[in-house]
């Protein structure tokens, strides 16, 4: 693997646990997570307050990254996954 190829593929993926914190607090998190990852890198943001269900795409859009998708957790929250540029 090249560096080239690191840059594309991005670093490992990245969890931020938000769970139980309210909005801002979970895209505060996904934010600091976020700074100085490479681009391609996939950061999964797990939450209970439902406001990040909008909240974390719209952030993804407003910072030119892309919005991946949600899924359950086994709890009560979702995970949100973005993919940086």
């Amino acid at each position: 693997m090249t560096a080239d190829d690191a840059a594309v593929e991005g670093d490992a993926p990245v969890t931020v646990d938000a769970t139980g914190l309210l909005c801002p607090l979970p895209i505060i998190e996904l934010a600091k997570a976020a700074r100085g990852l490479g681009p391609g890198t996939e950061v999964t943001v797990l939450c209970t307050d439902l406001a990040a269900r909008v909240d974390v795409p719209a952030w993804a859009r407003m910072t030119g990254n892309d919005f991946v998708g949600e899924s359950e957790t086994d709890g009560e929250g979702v995970a949100l996954t973005v993919r940086l540029r």
